[in-house]
């Protein structure tokens, strides 16, 4: 298995880091990249205010995930729990243990390149992994890469090198970008999800109003709380909630804000869950204390209220928006529909729910209550009561 391991203080990790990253993975064709943030980096502090270790964990995870390899991409913390400085000698020898039979290669930027010799146990480091040296900018000549490389390869024989230049990639220096972000530009140059972690978190002087959030920045937001592989439904749920709205004259704005805000808490296990109903004081029934599947559009709801200020009819539409209920206002419906047949919706019936959900509103909830009825019973599982009595009470 060849591995790649990239590493960095990431404070923040940006497109570029993003780009070159799935550029050297499909180029030496990795099976599984790494990212490392570095805890206390050899060669330059920290600035003052810099986020916590956890924090940039969780930005390094988000824009690993904005890779789209799924599982072939891991984000370590194996540098921040080491005390003392991050040598990456010491963390490939780590790694080499990990990983005793496969090929591990070390992906670095020009600058660092360029002084590989200076490092902390530069021969041990080449024995251990080959390098992987990319430039950001078509500055980055090969002219410039071959001289070090004709160095590397006099003074360490064994060195294994391949360079590359990436052009176009997104080239920003982190302390430009922190500045940015800081007078509140920048946004563009960062995955979305970080983004949106950044301005959650308020860092790097970012100071967003949760409450009141341009959608520009409510997205992103939004995006930040997702498992990856959940963020095309959204933005779909978003975008049929929108058309629903506007085809029967519900409110577009809190259609978009229910709609990106209502999985907000799909990716936490039951556990997470349950504290959030202690939490905010959320009754649950004999089967939401057991089916997970139900518990995210309530504490959902609730994270949307106090954490985004949204309103009752707001609160409400994501609440409701798994289960339905009886007598369900516009944007409940709406937002339960969205949901349903958003355009990455992809099984038996769903065509036909979509047809008939823009010709009649009430028609395409009863058909959908009614399929996700007869999908549980198929299963062997037990239907929400709230579900039968949302059914009933559209069939008169």
């Amino acid at each position: 298995m060849k591995i790649g391991v990239y590493g960095g203080t990431f404070n923040p990790p940006h497109l570029g880091h993003v780009t070159a990253a799935r550029a050297v993975f499909e180029l030496l064709k990795l099976d599984l990249l790494l990212l490392v943030p570095d805890g206390q980096p050899p060669h330059k502090v920290l600035p003052a205010g810099s986020p916590t270790p956890a924090q940039r964990l969780e930005m390094t995870r988000l824009a690993g995930e904005q890779l789209g390899l799924g599982e072939k991409v891991q984000t370590l913390d194996l540098e921040l729990r080491r005390p003392g400085r991050s040598f990456t000698s010491e963390t490939l020898e780590a790694l080499r243990e990990r990983y005793p039979q496969d090929e591990l290669w070390l992906l670095m930027g020009t600058d660092m390149f360029l002084t590989l010799q200076t490092w902390h146990e530069p021969e041990k480091i080449l024995s251990l992994a080959g390098v992987a040296a990319f430039g950001r900018t078509e500055a980055d000549t090969e002219e410039l890469f071959s001289v070090q490389r004709d160095y590397l390869y006099r003074a360490y024989p064994q060195a294994r090198i391949f360079t590359l230049t990436i052009p176009g990639v997104v080239d920003v220096s982190s302390t430009d970008l922190r500045a940015m972000l800081a007078r509140g530009e920048g946004g563009a140059l960062l995955p979305p999800a970080v983004y949106g972690y950044i301005l959650r978190e308020g860092l790097y002087g970012t100071e967003a109003d949760l409450k009141h959030l341009p959608f520009r920045q409510l997205r992103p937001v939004a995006l930040s709380y997702l498992k990856y592989k959940r963020i095309p439904h959204v933005l779909g749920t978003e975008q049929e909630a929108i058309r629903l709205a506007e085809r029967y004259g519900a409110d577009v704005e809190k259609a978009r804000v229910a709609a990106l805000l209502h999985d907000c808490t799909k990716k936490l296990d039951m556990e997470q869950q349950l504290a959030l109903c202690r939490q905010y004081g959320i009754q649950l029934d004999e089967l939401e204390r057991r089916a997970l599947k139900l518990l995210h559009a309530k504490t959902g709801a609730a994270i949307a209220r106090d954490v985004f200020g949204v309103d009752d009819e707001i609160y409400r539409a994501i609440w409701w928006h798994t289960t339905g209920h009886a007598g369900m206002t516009l944007l409940e419906k709406i937002i339960y529909l969205a949901d349903y047949i958003e355009p990455s919706r992809d099984f038996p019936g769903v065509d036909k729910l979509r047809s008939v959900c823009y010709k009649d509103l009430d028609e395409g909830l009863l058909l959908g209550l009614e399929m996700t009825i007869k999908e549980m019973t198929d299963l062997g599982n037990p239907v929400h009561h709230a579900t039968i009595e949302a059914r009933d009470a559209l069939k008169g």
